[in-house]
């Protein structure tokens, strides 16, 4: 399953989302390092079920909206000089490890200084937040390299070792392969064989963008000045409001609205009766989201999986005639899928063994045979015959 990472400076707001997103409980607190250990959590990227166009009943979406499940990792606030054990250091850091893609949450509202300390609104620049993650990271991975260069220099000189596979395995944990590596040298123009290491913080801050993407998620946009939002906007931040998604999630819950996650409006439940300060909260949610398309967090989440990740949601099934499984469940799974992904990927996806015996394909809505080597688009619907 896909994991994302919320980071950031402490009291951004990362705990805000990460239970509007998930709605778990954590302790939200208006003060620096509230989060010590990472919450797990588990968030879904929102897309249209194909059961509505096949007038089908499925049981797995609400009227024609799927949620496919993703990983969610909230990591404690990083401040400036993490990587040299600053504020809880490295371990948050090493944290970050586990993530296909990092949510970068800033405070939009500038608000808060860069340690996370309150200073009034409009008080400090978020432009200034938003490189500060990359440089953190950067330096860590730097930090990683540097132990193991003196021992790759001199293994370099061996024509049989690979400086690119050396490096690579240096780096296991973050899932960079020896041809990441190769493409950092080339697109920087450097010869990893003879660099000297105090040259390699580029390389390093590639390796990091190759590995981490990440995607700068403004937070509290219904505090944030124009002048800092047209700055942060300029810089292809996400802009989002986690206390008026966690608002609409727990009224919703309690029945007061009817509401979906990425929904750009909310209806009041006929016959509830709102309190003066209930109906004046909803009518300042409500402002936001037609201002802004919505409250912004299931769109970034969107955004994390299907731009930053480049997925596809395919729906394997057992029976193509009835798009169910042996039990007769119609569309059981959604499968979030690399662009570019074969049948043959799908069948290793649901079942190692089912890749290893993998015959062939079908295309449901067409009912047509399909290579393995065919490419799938978003939205198949796929039936695989394996061996097994």
């Amino acid at each position: 399953m896909i994991t994302l990472a919320l980071a950031g400076k402490p009291n951004c707001g990362k705990s805000t989302f990460f239970k509007a997103a998930t709605m778990a409980n954590v302790e939200i607190a208006n003060y620096p390092f509230t989060t010590i250990n990472p919450n797990f959590g588990v968030a879904y990227v929102r897309t249209t079920c194909p059961c509505h166009g096949l007038d089908l009943k499925c049981g797995h979406c609400i009227d024609g909206v799927r949620f496919v499940a993703v990983n969610l990792i909230d990591v404690a606030g990083l401040v400036p000089d993490a990587h040299k054990g600053k504020g809880l250091g490295n371990q948050f850091l090493d944290h970050l490890r586990q993530a296909d893609a990092i949510l970068h949450i800033i405070d939009a509202s500038g608000g808060t200084d860069s340690e996370g300390n309150p200073v009034g609104v409009g008080n400090h620049d978020p432009a200034e937040d938003v490189k500060f993650l990359e440089y953190e990271m950067t330096m860590w991975v730097y930090g990683i390299l540097d132990k193991h260069w003196s021992r790759l220099s001199r293994q370099a000189s061996v024509k049989t070792f690979s400086i690119h596979q050396g490096i690579a395995e240096v780096f296991t944990g973050l899932g960079i392969t020896p041809e990441d590596i190769r493409d950092a040298e080339l697109l920087l123009k450097i010869d990893l064989v003879h660099a000297q290491m105090e040259s390699l913080v580029p390389f390093c801050a590639e390796m990091v963008r190759t590995s981490k993407p990440m995607l700068v998620i403004g937070n509290k946009v219904d505090e944030s000045p124009n002048s800092l939002k047209e700055k942060l906007a300029a810089q292809n931040v996400s802009f989002v409001s986690a206390a008026s998604e966690l608002a609409l999630r727990n009224a919703s819950t309690a029945k007061v609205v009817t509401y979906l996650p990425g929904d750009q409006e909310f209806k009041v439940t006929e016959g509830i009766t709102l309190s003066p300060p209930q109906k004046a909260g909803l009518v300042k949610i409500a402002e936001l989201m037609k201002m802004n398309h919505g409250t912004g967090v299931q769109d970034a989440i969107n955004r994390a999986v299907f731009e930053l990740l480049d997925r596809i949601v395919i729906y394997p099934v057992e029976d193509e005639h009835k798009f169910c499984n042996k039990q007769g469940d119609v569309l059981p799974d959604a499968f979030l899928m690399k662009k570019g992904s074969t049948p043959h990927d799908l069948a290793f996806q649901v079942h190692t063994d089912i890749g290893k015996g993998f015959l062939y394909a079908i295309d449901a809505r067409s009912k047509m045979r399909i290579k393995e080597n065919h490419v799938l688009k978003d939205g198949d619907i796929i039936k695989i015959v394996s061996v097994h």
